[in-house]
């Protein structure tokens, strides 16, 4: 779990993991404890026993295994044993002829009780399991037999088996459920291309006479062949959006643009449209959905930039002004990083007058949108630079209706802003720590990313 159960930890399909916890009670008596899992059908799994971890800690551990992706949770049930107690004390006293008849009579009771458990509801497998548990009641308190046999019977490994399945349990103690979000595996691991469809295909007059035509989608598809081979797993597609031409850069990021110049593919929105629109150079859906099954044909996951850049032709800008920062000259924001500047893009308000809920609902319709039309994996553009909890309600949001969607974070952040990331629901991330360069610095930073919770 992470933070105490406030964010989920995470895991892929079909994984297996360990839940452990510290487990104990007053005074001697021996105590068992279980591990249950909870599905996102809400259907219980079969307890799991936990087994002592190093003796001498009350550290117990069991492992257990999600099947399908989803919100998955566990809980842990601990109790009293007193089955195991009595055996461990007959096992002492009935060699000895200490309390001989009485031990095993008290076991009988004990044998007696876990059958009459499995008296309602009814079912084949509990109908054998009480014959037996009452079988072993009667040979306890059997004359006839001597004792040693008798203790025998309540050891044998089948008795354990059932009473692992139904344990006798005293003073239950349950703890509350912690949260697991359980991802595809393509949310463990994966290599990522960049993959501009506007370079593929693109004619260029080497003399400069004629102005450069775009690659389409449909030119870039001829070009996934290429990037298979490499054994690349995504292949991630910068914004495919209409571009505006408000204050479009130039080559170079020059502030004057030629009218073959494309501008930015992040300065997102112009008449043709904003973040549900392909851009017209590029294609149309149909262009698209046949680059998706091209590269789907070939073994890659399409992967979408998710930027929430607005160029000021945006139109949310003149539908929605409320959502973008004003400036105190009454200009609308655009975005810098001082001494850098973009002009061709502006910055919405995420807490501005108007942006909760409607802002916020209008950029979690773009993600399923895209979901609609087949895509599951989205590389986010400085998610850092917008309000985590967006994050927590938007992914969550979208998980909800598609378990199968996964979030790549490039944050050009520290690890903690990071880390935060990651437990409000992205799935992978990727950043620039030109800061760490020395061997010891990576072996460090490795080590911290496989060790829990990190690694969780």
């Amino acid at each position: 779990m992470l933070d105490d159960g406030k964010r989920p930890a995470k895991a892929v399909a079909g994984e297996t993991f360990e839940v452990s916890a510290t487990i104990f009670g007053e005074g001697h008596d021996m105590i068992a404890a279980a591990a249950v899992l909870v599905d996102p059908a809400g259907e219980r799994s079969a307890p799991v026993p936990m087994h002592e971890l190093a003796p001498g800690t009350d550290r117990l551990g069991a492992d257990v295994t999600v099947t399908s992706e989803g919100l998955w949770q566990f809980y842990l049930d601990a109790w009293r044993d007193p089955v195991a107690q009595w055996r461990h004390d007959a096992e002492i006293k009935v060699p000895r002829g200490q309390d001989t008849e009485l031990m095993l009579a008290d076991g009988a009771v004990l044998f007696e009780r876990a059958a009459r458990a499995l008296s309602v509801p009814a079912s084949p497998a509990k109908v054998a399991a009480r014959a037996a548990l009452a079988a072993v009641a009667e040979r306890l308190t059997d004359p006839d037999i001597p004792p040693w046999d008798r203790l025998a019977a309540a050891a044998d490994p089948e008795i354990a088996a059932i009473l692992a399945a139904y344990p006798v349990r005293d003073r239950l103690t349950r703890s509350r459920r912690y949260p697991v979000i359980v991802h595809r595996k393509r949310a463990l691991y994966g290599a990522w291309y960049e993959f501009f469809p506007r370079s593929q295909g693109a004619r260029i007059d080497p003399l400069g006479e004629r102005d450069p035509v775009s690659g389409t989608l449909r030119t870039a598809a001829l070009g996934l062949d290429r990037v298979a081979e490499m054994g690349f797993d995504v292949i991630y597609l910068p914004p495919v959006h209409p571009i505006g031409f408000a204050y479009r850069k130039g080559r170079n990021n020059t502030l004057l643009a030629q009218p073959s110049d494309p501008g930015s593919p992040w300065a997102i929105g112009s008449p043709a449209g904003g973040h549900d629109s392909i851009h017209p150079d590029l294609g149309t859906f149909d262009d698209f959905d046949a680059f998706v099954a091209r590269a789907t044909d070939l073994g890659l996951e399409v992967a979408l930039d998710l930027a929430l850049n607005a160029s000021p032709d945006h139109p949310w800008v003149s539908k929605h002004p409320e959502w973008f920062t004003v400036r105190a000259d009454g200009s609308i924001a655009y975005a810098e990083n001082p001494p850098k500047k973009y002009q061709d893009i502006v910055n919405v308000d995420f807490y501005g007058p108007g942006a909760v809920p409607a802002l916020w609902e209008a950029l979690r319709d773009v993600v399923l949108f895209w979901c609609e039309q087949g895509i599951r994996a989205f590389r986010v553009d400085n998610p850092h630079t917008k309000p985590l909890p967006f994050w927590r309600w938007m992914i969550g949001e979208v998980k909800a209706a598609y378990p199968d969607a996964i979030f790549l974070s490039e944050a050009f952040t520290q690890p903690r802003p990071m880390y935060q990331l990651a437990k409000e629901g992205f799935s992978q991330s990727y950043t620039y720590f030109t800061w760490r360069n020395a061997k010891a610095e990576l072996t460090d930073y490795f080590t911290e990313l496989n060790t829990s919770p990190v690694r969780d």
